[in-house]
């Protein structure tokens, strides 16, 4: 049957369920039962935006309220977790998640999972662009993971960053947090902006750095770049953890 997978909802516009989905999108069953257990347990108002914490804009780090919901989740049966959102796993949140996670219990970095999924299968790509949260962006976690698999991280430019991607993310009149089914034009093609500056710059790959940006960009490449959907690589190292 497998180890029972656990999903922290709360943590993006429809991240958890389509963590849900790509688990059973990637799992190879040929009946009901063949499909492993997993607990998804949503909680979003107890948990703080993670952009918002790490730019001084909240108080409460978020890491506090998901490793509770990960005890919750360890009380279902969980075993192996998934946490479906890139700025959570900011060293700043991800240490206090994993000071509260239950001994036995493993969380899955998915930061990590990205460079090792794009090292193993992709050995020939030396430079990849990075779409996410300013949170995530500023935080430089990605430079960090994928220069230990000698992949360098390109971002857009401060200026791109603030008033395109960001944006494209969180406003309030059209941002994907806002208007996510479906997302609005102007997102979509914000993001797409963005990420060709990505590509012009030398980017052999785009990573979904952000669990949200899926929903509006949807492509298996752009221009000749290969893209990451960082929530896909998540979902297939959790039933490789979970067998």
């Amino acid at each position: 049957m497998g180890k029972m997978i656990g999903i922290v909802g709360g943590v993006g516009t429809f991240a958890g369920i389509d963590l849900y989905r790509k688990i059973y999108h990637h799992t190879d069953a040929r009946t009901d039962k063949d499909h492993l257990p997993v607990a998804l347990l949503s909680i979003p108002y107890k948990i703080a935006d993670r952009t918002g914490y790490l730019q001084g804009e909240e108080e409460d780090n978020p890491g506090i309220a998901i490793g509770g919901i990960i005890n919750t989740l360890s009380s279902m049966g969980a075993e192996v977790i998934g946490i479906p959102c890139n700025t959570a796993h900011v060293p700043r949140i991800l240490n206090e998640i994993l000071k509260r996670t239950p001994e036995g219990v493993i969380v899955l970095n998915m930061i990590e999972e990205v460079g090792r999924h794009i090292s193993a299968d992709y050995p020939e790509i030396r430079k990849a662009g990075i779409l996410g949260t300013s949170g995530t962006i500023n935080s430089n976690i990605y430079s960090d993971v994928l220069s230990n698999y000698q992949i360098e991280a390109i971002y857009p430019e401060e200026g791109l960053q603030k008033d395109l991607v960001h944006p494209a993310i969180y406003d309030k009149d059209y941002g994907i947090k806002a208007f996510s089914d479906p997302v609005t034009d102007r997102s979509r093609q914000d993001l797409l902006e963005a990420a060709d500056y990505l590509v012009k710059q030398g980017a052999e790959a785009i990573v979904l750095a952000c669990t949200e940006i899926p929903l509006a960009i949807h492509e298996s490449h752009i221009s000749q770049s290969i893209v990451f959907y960082s929530v896909s690589i998540l979902a297939q190292a959790l039933i490789s953890k979970s067998s």
